[in-house]
């Protein structure tokens, strides 16, 4: 498989867990969180487009990023699955996020900051095309940005998926124009 094949199938993947998270397709199960699973796959096949661009400082550093990202998005997979292995008890549950937030070591890199660092690696990989590739680039920073907006500020699961959608459409025109660029 090519690089370009590994990226879009971290697109896909990523976009249905935010179908998921929007409440537009409906948990198919209890007992399987399908919009962690896709979520947590997603990420870690969104590592690719860190080998999809040039190799300049500023995609060093934007890989740095999206690679912490990808950690992140991994532990807070994992404290999802663990919450959603509550089931219905609300109590556990509760206590469970109440720990999670007094606890900086893991309320900072896993929910509060990490998960973010993958957006913004990926916008960041997105600016090196901003004098070529503009609306591209603008489709990638202004949809990281309207992601964390929808998600922390309007806690609208629409907006999110249609931010995503923003987002992974513009890194996905960017791959592509990368592509052609080889040949």
């Amino acid at each position: 498989m090519k690089t370009k094949h590994f990226c879009m199938t971290g697109v896909v993947l990523f976009l249905v867990s935010y179908l998921f998270f929007s409440g537009l397709i409906p948990n198919l199960s209890d007992s399987i969180d399908f919009a962690h699973w896709f979520n947590l796959i997603g990420a870690c096949f969104l590592l690719s487009f860190n080998d999809a661009f040039p190799k300049t400082k500023i995609n060093k550093v934007a890989s740095v990023l999206t690679t912490l990202g990808v950690i992140a998005h991994i532990g807070l997979c994992t404290i999802d699955f663990i919450m959603s292995s509550y089931g219905n008890n609300e109590i556990a549950k509760e206590a469970l996020s109440h720990q999670i937030t007094i606890s900086p070591l893991i309320f900072y890199p896993f929910i509060a900051v990490g998960p973010s660092l993958l957006f913004l690696g990926l916008a960041l990989h997105a600016f090196t095309f901003i004098k070529t590739e503009t609306v591209k680039s603008l489709m990638v920073i202004l949809g990281s940005i309207a992601v964390g907006i929808s998600f922390f500020v309007f806690r609208n699961g629409i907006w999110m998926f249609l931010s995503c959608v923003v987002f992974l459409l513009g890194l996905t025109l960017l791959i592509f124009n990368q592509e052609k660029e080889k040949y």
